[in-house]
């Protein structure tokens, strides 16, 4: 019996022994070894994004309230008939991001480089008819005539509103608000630039 008092004593001192060099090693790897949490400071803009930023569409920088007077008169025999007519409109100045080309977005680490389609007319018919008033009117005058009088009306209009100044007003409001959307993504350096 003590023979095996003996076997059983070495044997709980070697497991105790076991125990001990594994309590140890344990203690010594967890000593050793560090977690480090760091971030990646790449950002990669996802064809997620770049399609969500494609269905915005038309974007609008600036809109130009305008009024026109246009007249015309038809001389006659007797007497002479005239026509005026105001005319209000208003020419909203953007881009339609439907239109951008292949490669229109690139980025490399924390920038973005983007290429945006030229600051132009969102939509050709900006005059409201609705708010057309007759402004004078004596004889009597066809559709026709009334036509002429909307077409002057719209060459007048596009010409004050698609100045080189009212272009440019767009383009900086632009370049600011697409900056503002691409930074909110997280992209700390945008570069904009337009199409000729």
């Amino acid at each position: 019996m003590r023979r095996s008092n003996k076997i059983i004593l070495s044997l709980y001192a070697v497991g105790i022994i076991l125990i001990v060099m594994l309590i140890a090693w344990i203690f010594n790897s967890v000593k050793t070894s560090s977690l480090k949490i760091g971030s990646d400071q790449k950002i990669d803009i996802t064809p997620e994004q770049i399609q969500s930023i494609k269905e915005i569409g038309e974007w609008e920088f600036l809109s130009i309230s305008d009024e026109e007077m246009v007249d015309t008169i038809r001389h006659g025999l007797f007497s002479d008939d005239h026509l005026v007519r105001i005319y209000y409109g208003t020419l909203r100045l953007g881009i339609n991001l439907k239109q951008v080309r292949t490669g229109w977005i690139v980025s490399s680490g924390d920038s973005l480089s983007v290429t945006l389609p030229k600051v132009g007319l969102l939509d050709r018919d900006f005059i409201d008819e609705a708010r057309t008033k007759s402004f004078y009117e004596s004889g009597s005058w066809a559709p026709k005539d009334r036509e002429a009088l909307l077409q002057r009306a719209y060459q007048r209009m596009l010409r004050r509103g698609l100045t080189p100044q009212n272009i440019e007003s767009a383009k900086q409001n632009g370049t600011a608000q697409v900056r503002q959307v691409l930074q909110s993504m997280g992209f700390k350096h945008v570069n904009i630039q337009y199409e000729d």
